[in-house]
């Protein structure tokens, strides 16, 4: 560990030891077991594209631990990092439950507040 220790750190000593390589800005208590079985709950299937999103959403969220995350900006953000695929209608297709809201609740992250707004993510 390097720096200060996080919160995590204090609560969770230990934990990363068991963290998937695969998914370096997860939190501790998500793994992509549990996240398959919450997508097929939702009759999703997850592929390469989804797993692509989740790591941005965690990377996004780890980058911001003070808490503060902000509809719009992580709106702009998906938008700007799958702006080759098609921006945020691309996320639509693979998270029909809105690329904010339920591919968040899939990448273990809490949706931030007003996620569940159409015009920003969801359609649930």
């Amino acid at each position: 560990m390097v720096g200060e220790p996080t919160m995590d750190d204090i609560m969770h000593p230990g934990w990363d030891s068991d963290r998937d390589p695969s998914f370096p800005d997860a939190p501790h208590y998500w793994t992509p077991a549990a996240a398959t079985n919450a997508a097929a709950e939702t009759g999703l299937e997850l592929g390469a594209d989804h797993w692509d999103a989740v790591r941005a959403l965690q990377s996004y969220y780890a980058r911001h631990e003070d808490g503060h995350v902000h509809v719009r900006e992580l709106h702009d953000a998906l938008e700007e990092r799958f702006h080759a695929k098609g921006g945020i209608r691309y996320l639509y297709q693979l998270f029909p439950g809105g690329p904010l809201a339920q591919g968040c609740r899939l990448a273990g992250l809490e949706p931030p507040a007003g996620a569940t707004d159409p015009g920003f993510g969801s359609v649930e």
